[in-house]
């Protein structure tokens, strides 16, 4: 089960919820990326990075505009600052009492709630669940991008997967164009996104 903590929930719906870090936590997640809020012993919600947006305050608006910014300066404002890198995360499935749904989740995470990031284990666990029902809350992010997150997603589950993860991406890819077989501009971006990484 993975331990590593990226963040606490700053708000959240049932498709979705966004998370604060700060940025010197800021060296693990990435687009793409599974993570998970568990809630309570026996219900944990998981989730896909489909956005990192990072806000400015009025210091670093300030800096912006000196010619010359020290070093000192610059690690200060990275490792201390108080405003939190935002992670947007789409809802993609839970797990209660083990078992784990590509359904959205019944209930989303609560405001402080601590976010994981997936290690490989639960990456496989949570993708060889079902046949890759969570895609079709995927396709249906309007405003994300959908098919660099379905690439990255892809290969970072590739990995995870070892040796078998040459076929499991085959799966994907075939799961992906069935779904996406009436929706050709869509298709072929995620396609074009997939073509990147294989």
């Amino acid at each position: 089960m993975s331990t590593f903590e990226i963040g606490r929930l700053l708000r959240a719906g049932t498709t979705g919820f966004i998370a604060g870090c700060s940025v010197s936590q800021f060296d693990a997640p990435s687009l793409g990326a599974l993570v998970r809020a568990k809630l309570e012993r026996d219900y944990s919600v998981y989730g896909l990075i489909y956005d990192i947006h990072i806000d400015d305050d009025g210091l670093v608006r300030q800096l912006a505009t000196v010619e010359q910014v020290s070093e000192e300066v610059l690690r200060d404002n990275r490792e201390r600052r108080i405003v939190p890198v935002e992670m947007s995360v789409l809802s993609v499935g839970y797990e209660q009492n083990g078992k784990i749904s590509h359904l959205l989740p019944p209930r989303p995470p609560l405001s402080l709630d601590r976010i994981y990031l997936c290690d490989d284990a639960d990456l496989v666990r949570f993708t060889g669940a079902g046949r890759f029902g969570y895609f079709r809350h995927l396709l249906r992010a309007k405003d994300a991008p959908v098919g660099e997150i379905i690439a990255a997603h892809i290969q970072q589950a590739g990995l995870a997967h070892g040796s078998n993860g040459d076929r499991w991406k085959e799966a994907a890819t075939q799961e992906l164009i069935t779904l996406l077989r009436d929706d050709y501009p869509t298709l072929m971006s995620v396609l074009g996104a997939l073509g990147e990484v294989y």
